[in-house]
């Protein structure tokens, strides 16, 4: 015979609704912040999932939607391109600046006899030996911090590549489910989604695709630059060129005046003024030529922006952080302008009903 079940007995919540409804939001927040910090180290895989998303969901569109192809035939194409395009080269090119830089860092005497020539050039003393050194050190474990993938084991950066291809193929692969959830789960209206889904592509397209062709193009006519005027390891400084492009106003300058000067320790003048003249006339008015058209064609971001961004992303992300770093300070922006406008309407309202 079955046991009769005791009578559900009624208890008196202590919480009110309010409350309750508090301490649920605080709870889901909790937890959200327990995951964050558990997956802090592999934050950056899904960050650039969701920015290569972006960057690729045309392609995606035009494939799958208009031209009816295999839906994963293209999310399949779509992570070899990835791979391929960039992240061997971004590896390379990586790896190459880290080992230079660490090869500088434990043996500058390089470095030390330029400075040493400036200095007699000059008629005053620059630097200590010691001062170049711990400078030395200090940009290559500054460059580590921004590159954490590559300055740790080679296991790691297979974790965090092989996470954001995972990422990226079942955001494809579910693409209507991801993007319901996104309206149905995040606390916005429809037009702030909206705000905040244009803001995100303009951020991409200036600081992913616009900033990568501004910087492919400095680096080769920096390279080309140093070698045509007999700098020596032009094609390592043509890649620190590549990543010095990121930085506005500063770039590539940074490379090239340095190449300049070492010319002119060297004795070599005509060599060193044929690098300004080029850095000067041509390099930088490309560069401001580029992203003035690039701006216009592919996200009208402010250099206010990006600059604010640049410094709060690398700092907190590292390298992912130029660009997420600016789409923060951009969502900031179209946040205030959210709430200056409900806050508006509040007000408006409140005035007809009195």
């Amino acid at each position: 015979m079955h046991k009769p079940s005791e009578p559900f007995i009624a208890v008196e919540n202590i919480y009110t609704h309010r409350q309750r409804y508090v301490l649920l939001v605080a709870s889901l927040l909790g937890l959200a912040g327990l995951m964050v910090v558990g997956l802090a180290q592999y934050l950056t895989a899904f960050l650039a999932a969701g920015i290569l998303f972006v960057v690729f969901r045309p392609w995606w569109v035009a494939l799958v939607h208009k031209r009816r192809w295999n839906r994963r035939l293209v999310t399949i194409l779509l992570l070899l391109v990835t791979v391929v395009v960039l992240v061997i080269p971004f590896y390379a090119l990586s790896s190459l600046l880290l080992d230079r830089l660490i090869q500088f860092a434990q043996n500058p005497e390089q470095i030390l006899e330029v400075v040493h020539k400036v200095e007699r050039a000059i008629g005053f003393k620059i630097a200590e030996q010691f001062n170049v050194r711990q400078v030395l050190l200090q940009g290559g474990a500054k460059v580590s911090g921004w590159l954490p993938t590559l300055a740790s084991s080679a296991l790691n950066f297979l974790v965090i590549v092989g996470l954001m291809l995972f990422t990226m193929y079942y955001m494809f692969m579910q693409e209507t489910y991801f993007l319901l959830g996104l309206h149905r789960y995040l606390p916005f209206r429809n037009e702030t989604l909206k705000e905040l889904g244009e803001s995100l592509k303009n951020n991409v397209n200036a600081n992913v695709l616009g900033q990568v062709v501004v910087a492919l193009v400095q680096s080769i006519l920096t390279g080309l630059t140093l070698w045509i005027f007999g700098v020596p390891d032009a094609l390592f400084w043509g890649v620190v060129a590549f990543f010095m492009a990121f930085l506005p106003v500063l770039g590539t300058p940074l490379v090239w005046g340095p190449a300049a000067l070492y010319q002119f320790s060297q004795g070599h003048n005509g060599q060193a003024i044929g690098i300004l003249l080029v850095g000067f006339v041509v390099i930088i008015n490309v560069d401001n030529l580029l992203r003035i058209v690039l701006a216009k064609r592919m996200g009208d971001i402010h250099p206010l922006v990006t600059l604010v961004g640049l410094v709060l992303g690398v700092e907190i992300f590292g390298l992912i952080g130029l660009v997420v770093g600016p789409l923060l300070v951009s969502y900031f922006l179209v946040l205030m302008e959210v709430f200056r406008r409900e806050n508006r309407a509040t007000n408006k309202a409140a005035a007809g009903e009195v």
